[in-house]
This record gives structure tokens, C-alpha cells and sequence, in this order.
């Protein structure tokens, strides 16, 4: 009520300079027509609380955006937890990570040192083997000189024994290969 007292002060000493002809508060004034029209209107509005519902709405909007501040702030705090979950998170698979590549190494060093050992292994039984295959071969060679050198001394005492050798003297020598033999296997 007091504000409205005011505005009906305020609009009373606003006297409009030459705006209107004739007295002020004559009907044939628009000036004054218009103020009345205007405390009137003002009138109606606090009849009907229309600044209460203004203020209500408003007051409904602070308070939704009140509500909307804190939802945010809510929200900005939750995404922040999640940040810091997933940086650990992170850190956590970075770690298991350069578990899994020290491991991966350790492994491949482990593998290499058993392909060299192998490949050792292998190169001995190869030398090995190589080595027997010498002996062998060595072994037959000799053993196909001495083969070599019997039938060479073979054929040449067949000839020195056919040169110096009569008939009486083979058949000696016949018979007594033949008792020599006969003695053996009985």
C-alpha cells in the first residue's frame, strides 16, 4: 500500500509542463486522464497480487537455478572422482604394462639363451659326428691300404714262390696244409 501512496505522490508532482491545455485535474486533460489510467492500472495489479506472482516466478527461477548450481557442482564433482579413477586406473595399467614388456623381455632372453645353447649342442653333434665320419674314413682308407699292400705282396710272393718252387716241394706244401687243416677241425 505504501509503495502505491508513492506512486501517486510521485505522479501528482510530475506536473507535465505545457504538455496539455486548461487546469490539471479536469477530465478534459489527457495528462491527467492518462495518470489516472496509469494509478489505476498500478491499482488493479497489487489488487490482484500480480508483483507477489512476479516475485513468486522469480523466486521459483532463483531457485531453480539455484538447484541447477548445485546439480552442476554435484555433477563437476562426480566427473572429477571419475577423472581421478580413471587417472589411477591409468597409472595402474602403465604399470602392469611395463610388468607385461620387462616379462615379455626376460622371456626372449630366456629364449635366446636356450637357442644359443641348442645351436651349441647342435654345432658338437656335428663335430662329432663329423669327426667319427673322418675316423671312418680314415680307418677305411687304411684298411683298403693294408688290403692294397696284402694283394701286392700276395701276387709278388705267388711269384717269387713260382719262380724257386718245384713241383715235389707244392706237393709238400699241399699236403701238409691238408694235415694242418684235418688237425684243426677235429
Amino acid at each position: 500500500m505504501q509503495r502505491m501512496t508513492f506512486a501517486l505522490l510521485a505522479a501528482l508532482m510530475a506536473q507535465p509542463a505545457a504538455a496539455a491545455s486548461g487546469p490539471f485535474f479536469s477530465l478534459a486533460n489527457t495528462d491527467f486522464i492518462v495518470l489516472i489510467s496509469f494509478i489505476l492500472f498500478l491499482a488493479v495489479l497489487f489488487y490482484f497480487g500480480v508483483p507477489k506472482m512476479i516475485g513468486g516466478m522469480l523466486d521459483k527461477r532463483a531457485e531453480g537455478i539455484s538447484a541447477e548450481i548445485e546439480e552442476a557442482k554435484a555433477l563437476q564433482e562426480e566427473a572429477k572422482t571419475l577423472l581421478a579413477e580413471y587417472e589411477r586406473k591409468q597409472q595402474d595399467v602403465k604399470v602392469q604394462a611395463e610388468r607385461i614388456v620387462a616379462h615379455a623381455k626376460e622371456e626372449a632372453q630366456l629364449a635366446a639363451d636356450q637357442a644359443k645353447a641348442d645351436l651349441e649342442k647342435s654345432i658338437a653333434r656335428r663335430l662329432a659326428a663329423a669327426e667319427d665320419q673322418i675316423a671312418s674314413a680314415e680307418a677305411s682308407a687304411v684298411k683298403e691300404v693294408r688290403d692294397q699292400a696284402i694283394s701286392v705282396a700276395i701276387a709278388a710272393a705267388r711269384d717269387v714262390i713260382a719262380k724257386q718252387m718245384t713241383a715235389t716241394d707244392g706237393n709238400k706244401l699241399i699236403d701238409a696244409a691238408i694235415a694242418e687243416v684235418d688237425t684243426k677241425l677235429h
